[in-house]
């Protein structure tokens, strides 16, 4: 994979994806990235980027010219037929997800659109990008943290970057609920013990735990993912139970 991020502030990404796991898929070569400064193809003699906007009103926007001349110029760099993903950094965006994550991951080439000031041309969004993801219901100064978020969930998913091909799989909102709770050595830490059933070796036990408490969990904190998802008469009657205790 191959991803290109149109940005004003380049500097902002080079901790996140020089570190950790970001790091590790690049040195294993999973991953690619160039961080494009998109004010360097603005056509105008005063390097601006943006203008007021059409009928008035407060704030600065995004002209279409250099964001267009921008990923021209990476997807002509990446000498392929296939169209890459266009995705745009914005507030009004679909919420980003595990599975949105997940889809994301099998392709080749994704670009980011990082904006900053009162909002982007119109004819960016609908001649342009073909995504457009929001993380959350709040306003950021700047798409830039929104992309690394995006990043970081997609390339981790990536073959071989976790080093361990079950961890993936098993992650919150991937199997559709949030992960079951885990533990590790000591047995007992200042009388808090580790669950009987965990160190019993009996590996139908755990598995039918962790599945109950993975959906003991879900019912507690977000009973919304509950709604869709296909439960079984056997996990029904396990989350009744929940509602009569």
């Amino acid at each position: 994979m191959h991803i290109d991020i149109l940005t004003l502030f380049p500097a902002m990404f080079d901790g996140v994806l020089n570190t950790s796991i970001m790091k590790r898929a690049q040195d294993m070569e999973a991953f690619s990235y160039q961080t494009v400064n998109f004010r360097d193809y603005t056509e105008s003699k005063h390097l601006k980027v943006d203008d007021t906007p059409y009928g008035g009103g407060a704030g600065m926007v995004l002209s279409p010219q250099p964001i267009f001349d921008a990923v021209e110029h990476v997807q002509a760099q990446q000498q392929t037929n296939k169209q890459p993903r266009i995705i745009l950094m914005c507030p009004q965006g679909e919420p980003h997800s595990q599975q949105k994550a997940e889809e994301l991951a099998e392709e080749e080439h994704l670009i980011f659109l990082c904006g900053h000031y009162e909002g982007y041309d119109e004819r960016i969004r609908t001649h342009l990008v073909t995504d457009e993801l929001s993380i959350g219901d709040y306003v950021l100064t700047g798409g830039e943290l929104g992309a690394m978020v995006v990043m970081d969930s997609v390339v981790r998913l990536l073959p071989g970057v976790l080093g361990n091909e079950a961890s993936a799989p098993k992650d919150s909102f991937s199997t559709g609920l949030l992960e079951h709770p885990q533990y590790t050595k000591p047995r007992n830490y200042k009388g808090m013990e580790v669950p009987d059933v965990l160190l019993s070796g009996n590996h139908a036990n755990i598995e039918k735990w962790r599945q109950q408490q993975s959906l003991k969990r879900t019912y507690e904190r977000r009973p919304d993912l509950l709604a869709n998802y296909p439960l079984t008469d056997e996990q029904k009657a396990w989350i009744k139970s929940l509602k009569n205790n």
